[in-house]
């Protein structure tokens, strides 16, 4: 396929080449493993103008039509039309609102409502006036933050039977209204002041933030628990809503042990019917709850002035009134983290709302491996941290995070405040307040007692299942189905057994449960998705719904916030994949821990593409060059392999087995790894130190072998990497493989899985040669510390080995030297004959230790013989006299400086020193000079337009050390360049030529 863009695509044909896409990812999972069961991943019916042929086809979603599909016609109605249509090969689809998922759901709330686990509660509620609905702990605890800045103000309750006021605080002034007592902390000091002639009570602690710029006199202290019981008169008693609520009698002081000093005034104003806390405590002490908002969030009757006004424009209203009354003591702003709606984004408020819970069972103070099988079964709770322990997770700590929400969350908030969605199949009498749940549509038939004929025909959806009304179990009157709808997590955590035909075919069920893999991103899903689904397979049937759960962090910008186009960081897909690849942003995705936040933009692609697609572009591409010249194809004798060639095949294996058992284990993260390292040590080690093998013309066993041995290697690693870059490796395997191997599978998706050929593992080679890598890049490190170009030759590299065992070095001396431009490899059994330490007394340290005696102490260390020296070096403490006294020199104490002897140039790791020769004689300045005219014959051949396997003649004229050069390294030059003839004097005109130096040309 080969596509470079989406305009490629589009000229392609989008649908075509989308289902060719899906067909070759199922057609390669077939081939790979036993065909599987996906559900959701394709879905026909995206396209809008399917749907509207649809529509337009009926005149009521109800009414039965008949559609061809890639499988032929299928009839019925909208719904199952949507759910019937679709390539069978394309994977399952998941409809939340299909007959099977409703009934599903309806069977496990009568399982529960069976065992007294559904009940109706009273609460003040998150609650979005946009959605006008209720907001569940699970979603306000995930995304339902943002920080916003709202006007905060400070207000006077005048007491009753005392001089003064209660000062409170609060962020949300519309709450005022709701007012029915002052919480204190009973072991908190407080204070009575003066303040600008008014006298006003708050805690002690509060005073610098209340007062910033002083004024104000202590007139009394006292604690909290004096202050139980005092009465006072509330901003609205003269409304009529709260007055009709008894709020005026119920104003006193309370004790509440969350009330703090961090903000505010240390005196907490309650209102049960505008907060989750407050409503709590309201309850405990038998306060009456004034609830002021509708379900738009505008204030109801009985609240005067304010009745009508929206909650989200009352806060300036309310500080007009409050200053008419004389309440007012302060305005301010104030930023905090509040909660939104995590679908829309507007702010929400409390409501005081009936709402239909699942009872999670008690909260036990005991691990969960205490608690026993009987109060088990008494609570959801620890049913389903029991199924969740049964699962792998990944990241690890996955697990205590499910459990962690698991032991701390409050009952389930299953109902919603809206007309679209699942009909909770909860019938309650108006009555007596009798309910009963309806577990299936055949049960609901043979109870109803009005209305069947008007649902009959219909999914169980309003308004038709509205009409059904049943008897009331308890005084035998009509009950109607509940106003509410479903939580739409429970639509969400039904997917284990609602797509797999749970209650009418267990066997097939059997054969696919539990899920092998799950995957979202943990923010949140700890409390929704994965606690939807265990809670679900909990009640059905006591265990987890997956075998793996991979949660993973989120994609923010490169500046480490998140993505918005008002922040001008924002990256769309279309964007980034027409800048980027989609291959580069897989690879990026693939590359990071997944517990890790992903911070994702243009400058971490370049460095893919810099660090990894490159090196790995131009060993292909340095492989097709020499692979095209020589005609070379693999049926050609693979010739007898090299130890280069054994060592990276070993590392090939090694790899296969490593990112195999990597990948079935669901980590991504590190076979990326393995597989950037193993693009590496290709490009740097093996193909630098194969070039010549490749350049040579005569095409021996060796040469074959090197061609053998690369294509193996590239064609391997594309097997790898195709299901983490399924673009970027089908194009390598057209070009590399299908080219000269007509008769492989038609696409790199189409092969089987690379299997590794232990016989290959060679494990004392790859220490070996990993051995002379680290000897290498040691010895680069320390030509480049002299400032020694690596084309200038050396005489030596001296390579010191801790415990001397230089034979791990054997044969790939010539290696070594090959890369570090050197002409002898040597060892020595005596790093001292190599460097010595110069060390410096850390004066901050000593005198703090050693006072007065300090100047002695230096001496002492400054004349140090080198054993000594070593051994500080070496993390030893030593021993100096100071005045006949032992002293201990900690190696802390110094700092130690590395100086090579003179001539060398010296770089070390634990365990390994390497030493270059720094000394550079005529004749090897010579070479030097030899190797610096081949770089510019090469520049002059490029310039020119030569092709690689053409042969040059090379004209040359200089001054005598020019010449020298020319006639001592004449061979080497003309070998290197392709030059037919090496000639002294003027080239021929039209001639390519460069000038460069006094009497140089």
């Amino acid at each position: 396929v080969c596509f470079t863009s989406k305009r490629d695509i589009e000229g392609y044909g989008v649908a075509e080449f989308v289902r060719k896409c899906k067909q070759r990812v199922l057609e390669y999972s077939a081939i790979q493993t036993e065909q599987s069961i996906r559900l959701g991943m394709w879905n026909d019916w995206n396209d809008p103008d399917e749907l509207r042929k649809l529509e337009k086809a009926l005149e009521s979603p109800m009414d039965e039509t008949t559609y061809v599909g890639t499988h032929g016609p299928v009839t019925g109605s909208a719904e199952a039309l949507v759910g019937k249509l679709g390539s069978r090969e394309m994977g399952g689809s998941y409809f939340t609102f299909s007959d099977e998922n409703n009934y599903m759901i309806w069977a496990i709330l009568k399982s529960l409502h069976e065992r007294g686990w559904i009940y109706k509660g009273f609460d003040s509620m998150p609650w979005c006036p946009r959605c006008s609905t209720g907001i569940s702990q699970h979603e306000i605890v995930t995304e339902g933050y943002k920080e916003l800045t709202h006007p905060s103000v400070y207000v006077r309750f005048l007491l009753r039977e005392r001089e003064g006021s209660l000062l409170i605080w609060t962020t949300t002034p519309w709450t005022l209204t709701s007012n029915v007592a002052v919480a204190v902390h009973p072991e908190l000091e407080y204070v009575k002041v003066e303040h600008e002639g008014g006298m006003y009570y708050l805690s002690k602690g509060t005073l610098g933030s209340v007062f910033p710029n002083g004024g104000y006199k202590v007139l009394e202290e006292l604690l909290g628990a004096q202050m139980e019981g005092w009465s006072y008169d509330g901003p609205y008693d003269e409304l009529e809503l709260p007055k009709g609520l008894g709020a005026p009698e119920a104003h006193r002081v309370i004790f509440w042990s969350e009330v703090g000093e961090a903000e505010g005034t240390g005196l907490v104003h309650i209102a049960p019917g505008a907060g989750k806390e407050d409503f709590e405590l309201g309850t405990e002490h038998g306060l009456p709850v004034v609830a002021p908002l509708d379900e738009y969030g505008v204030f109801i009757a009985g609240l005067g002035w304010l009745s009508g006004t929206h909650v989200y424009d009352s806060s300036e209203t309310i500080f007009d009134d409050l200053r008419e009354k004389k309440l007012l003591f302060r305005t301010q702003s104030y930023t905090h983290r509040y909660p939104v709606c995590w679908r829309c984004g507007s702010e929400l408020v409390f409501r005081h709302v009936d709402e239909w819970f699942i009872n999670m069972g008690e909260k036990l103070d005991k691990p969960l491996e205490e608690v026993s099988e009987e109060e088990k079964l008494r609570s959801l709770r620890y049913q389903i941290m029991d199924s969740a322990s049964e699962a792998q997770w990944i990241p690890e700590f996955g697990l205590a995070r499910e459990l962690d929400w698991l032991r701390n969350m409050d009952d389930w908030m299953i109902s919603k405040k809206r007309y679209s969605g699942l009909a909770l199949p909860i019938w309650v009498c108006s009555d007596c307040g009798w309910f009963d749940v309806v577990g299936s549509k055949e049960e609901l038939k043979d109870r109803a007692i009005e209305g069947w004929e008007v649902f009959e025909g219909h999914s169980p959806h309003k308004p038709y299942i509205d009409a059904v009304k049943i008897r009331c179990g308890k005084c035998g009157g009509d009950a109607s189905r509940i106003p509410d709808v479903g939580n739409p997590w429970l639509d969400a955590g039904i997917v284990a057994y609602a797509t797999l035909d749970y209650r009418t075919d267990k066997d097939y069920w059997r054969k696919w449960f539990p899920a092998e893999f799950i995957t979202e991103c943990y923010i949140g899903q700890f409390r929704n998705w994965f606690y939807s689904m265990l809670a679900m397979s909990t009640i059905l049937e006591r265990t987890t719904p997956f075998k793996v759960c991979l949660g993973h962090g989120t994609v923010l910008a490169e500046d480490g916030r998140e993505m918005h186009k008002s922040w001008g960081n924002a990256i769309w897909f279309d964007d980034a994949a027409e800048k980027m690849s989609a291959d580069t942003m897989r690879w990026i995705f693939c590359s990071q821990k997944p517990e890790s936040d992903l911070l994702f933009g243009y400058a971490k692609a370049e460095d893919v593409k810099r660090f990894f697609f490159m090196p790995l572009l131009n060993v292909y591409n340095f492989f097709a060059i020499y692979a095209n010249l020589d005609n070379w194809t693999p049926d050609q004798s693979t010739g007898q392999p090299s130890e280069l060639d054994r060592w990276i095949l070993s590392k090939l294996n090694s790899l296969v087995e490593r990112v195999t058992k990597l990948l079935d284990a669901f980590d991504v993260y590190n076979p990326t790894r393995d597989i950037e390292h193993f693009v590496d040590i290709l490009s740097k080690w093996y193909v630098r130190r194969s070039r010549r093998r490749f350049w040579k013309s005569e095409a021996d066993e060796d040469k074959r072998a090197a061609y053998s041995t690369l294509y193996t290697c590239l064609k391997t690693l594309n097997l790898l990497m195709a299901p983490l870059l399924p673009f970027f490796t089908e194009t390598v395997y057209q070009r590399l493989v299908r080219k000269v191997e007509p008769d492989a599978p038609e696409s790199v998706h189409f092969n089987s899985w690379p299997e590794v050929n232990r016989d290959l593992i060679d494990e004392e080679l790859m220490d070996r040669m990993d051995l002379a890598i680290r000897v290498s890049s040691l010895g680069r490190a320390a030509r480049n510390k002299s400032g020694i170009r690596l084309r200038q030759p050396l005489q030596e590299v001296v390579v010191a080995i801790d415990g001397g065992d230089n034979s791990r070095l054997e044969g790939l001396q010539d290696l070594v030297q090959e890369e570090l431009n050197v002409k002898s490899v040597r060892y020595t059994e005596n790093p001292q004959e190599l460097k010595r330490y110069r060390i410096k007394p850390v004066r901050s340290i000593l005198g703090r230790k050693h006072g007065r005696n300090l100047p002695k102490v230096l001496e002492a260390i400054a004349s140090l013989e080198e054993s000594s020296v070593s051994k500080l070096v070496n993390d030893e403490s030593i021993e100096v006299l100071v005045d006949g006294s032992p002293v201990e020199v900690l190696p802390s104490d110094i700092e130690a400086e590395l100086v090579p002897l003179d001539g060398y140039s010296l770089a070390e790791e634990p365990g390994l020193l390497v030493g270059v020769s720094t000394v550079i004689t005529e004749d090897l300045k010579n070479e030097g000079l030899a190797r610096d005219i081949v770089r510019r014959i090469q520049a002059l051949r490029k310039e020119a337009g030569f092709e690689i396997d053409d042969e040059i003649e090379t004209y040359y004229t200089g001054d005598a050390v020019l010449e020298k050069v020319f006639s001592q390294e004449k061979d080497y030059i003309a070998a290197e360049t392709l030059s037919k003839s090496v000639m002294k004097g003027n080239p021929p005109a039209g001639a390519n030529v460069e000038c460069e130096g006094p009497g140089r040309g």
